[in-house]
């Protein structure tokens, strides 16, 4: 699980009744209300909104599957993934497999702004983060510590090996062969993500997250995108830039996100996530499948944030 905020701005009479937007996965309240005081401050930009809103939820550990202390992976260690997408000219800023900084959001910013690159990862991209003045402290907590432990305790069950010896579904390794949107009112729209990853999974994995149009996308012409779910099968599809895409072949955002879901549960009818999507307008709609209802978090125009469900898809 991850968040994902997009924030936008666009200037005319139909808009201003639906704009600004903060947008995000999940009923992550507080950080939704965060993002969308940030947007209303004077000379704060959409950008801040989005990083500080993300930010809150990294702080809070949001439901555990967001910041440090959570989702350990097989060696006991937690590592972050994040991306912001400018949707006024697609430029990325990412990182992944972050190691012993806990403002993952922070340093994709400093990617976006102080560099040309789009990606950075692992130690490398902890250095670079101590050279934006961020500072190493360790991910781990003793509740990620238990969850390691426990998971040890029970043969490594579940893990992400197949084709291995010793069988992987009945002991541990070593193992030998046999892997937030938000929107304000001049138009200008950035999605951005942050998890800490797939629990137990296999060092140096890196999910959807950090991967533009996969976990979040963007373009000021048509919209945004943000999707949650298992981040291995997702990047195989780029679901927020099919919804994005969606969008500019006309589709309401409801029928975008729609046809992203679909997409994937045409190839894997077991898949559990969602898409939410709004357009360059502020409508705004999401999408599920392999679940009940999906909460997610919205405030727009003069409202604040709400939590919304939405019905899945039934398949």
């Amino acid at each position: 699980m991850f968040i994902s905020i997009v924030c936008c701005l666009l200037s005319s009479a139909y808009a201003e009744q639906k704009l600004p937007v903060a947008l995000n996965t999940w009923a992550f309240l507080e950080a939704n209300q965060v993002a969308w005081a940030v947007l209303h401050e004077p000379g704060k930009s959409s950008l801040d909104a989005l990083v500080d809103g993300v930010t809150t939820c990294e702080d809070r550990q949001c439901d555990g599957s967001v910041g440090y202390g959570g989702s350990p992976d097989e060696s006991g260690e937690t590592t972050l993934d994040s991306m912001i997408i400018d949707g006024s000219n697609m430029n990325v800023g990412a990182v992944a497999g972050l190691r012993h900084i806990k403002q993952a959001i922070r340093t994709a910013r400093f990617v976006l702004e102080h560099t040309e690159h789009s990606l950075l990862v692992g130690d490398a991209a902890s250095n670079f983060a101590e050279m934006m003045g961020l500072h190493r402290e360790s991910l781990t907590t003793p509740a990620s510590k238990a969850m390691w432990l426990e998971w040890k305790h029970y043969n490594c069950q579940p893990n992400f090996w197949v084709n291995v010896i010793p069988d992987p579904k009945k002991r541990c390794g070593p193992y030998k062969p046999q892997r937030m949107i938000v929107i304000n009112q001049r138009g200008q729209i950035y999605a951005g993500t942050s998890t800490n990853g797939a629990t137990h999974k296999i060092p140096g994995r890196v999910g959807d997250s950090p991967i533009p149009g996969a976990g979040a996308y963007a373009d000021n012409e048509v919209g945004a995108a943000v999707a949650t779910g298992d981040g291995d099968i997702m990047m195989r599809f780029l679901p927020s830039l099919l919804a994005v895409e969606a969008l500019r072949s006309g589709k309401t955002p409801e029928d975008a996100a729609t046809y992203s879901i679909k997409r994937i549960a045409h190839y894997y009818s077991d898949f559990s996530g969602a898409v939410v999507v709004v357009d360059r307008w502020g409508n705004y709609s999401a999408a599920c499948i392999g679940m009940k209802k999906f909460p997610y978090s919205v405030a727009q125009g003069t409202h604040k944030s709400i939590i919304k469900f939405r019905d899945c898809i039934v398949t």
